[in-house]
This record gives structure tokens, sequence and C-alpha cells, in this order.
């Protein structure tokens, strides 16, 4: 399995992104992608995910109202749509595979590379 985030960029304070996440191979409906951000010198942080059968929905607190995970099953992609954003939100955002409903890092077994959203103010 291989995942592939792309869409970081640059953005001011207010404007929005949206990222992508394609991965190789089936994902099977049990499955749950994930949307996880780190800072320098931070813990990977949680911040969205996506049950891929049910399209079930979880965020994490500091993101819930501004950011939007959805799933394109037939592109076997995962989007964050991210408004509003703030310079809090700067960070590489990585997209993740795994099958628990799960916030926590290591519950999950593949993962992309990082794409970096830098928010100035």
């Amino acid at each position: 399995v291989q995942l592939q985030a792309s869409g970081g960029g640059l953005v001011q304070a207010g404007g929005s992104l949206r990222l992508s996440c394609s991965g190789s191979g089936r994902i099977y409906s049990s499955a749950v992608m994930a949307w996880f951000r780190q800072t320098p010198g931070k813990e990977r942080e949680f911040v969205a995910l996506i049950r891929w059968s049910t399209s079930r929905t979880l965020y994490a607190d500091s993101v819930k109202g501004r950011f939007t995970i959805s799933k394109d099953s037939a592109q076997n992609t995962v989007y964050l749509q991210m408004n509003s954003l703030n310079s809090e939100d700067t960070a590489v955002y990585y997209c993740a595979r795994g099958t628990q409903w799960s916030a926590q890092p290591i519950d999950y077994g593949y993962w992309g590379r990082g794409t970096l959203v830098t928010v100035s103010s």
C-alpha cells in the first residue's frame, strides 16, 4: 500500500486549501483513512478520519467546523478541505490508513509522505 498526499502550500490566514491523498491498491470497506499533522518538536496530532464503508467521520476539536474530510471511492482518494486557516494550522500533514476507529498514530500501519501547509498571518 502506498499513499501519496498532495495539495499543501502557502496560504494567507483565513484562506482555504484542499489536501488529497491517493492510495495504491484496493481500499477495503473496513479501512479507516485519517489525516494527522506535525510541527517540529511536537508529536503527530490527529486531525480527522473517515470510515471507508460508511463515510462516518471524526474531527479533532481544533479543526471541527473548519475542516472537512471526504472520500472518492472510485478514485481511491481521500480529501481534507481546510477553511478559515490560521497560523496554528501550519504543519506537515500526513494521510494514513488503518482499520481501527482511532485518533492514535500508532493504530495506523500505512503512511504517506507529508505535505507542508504554511499559513501566513
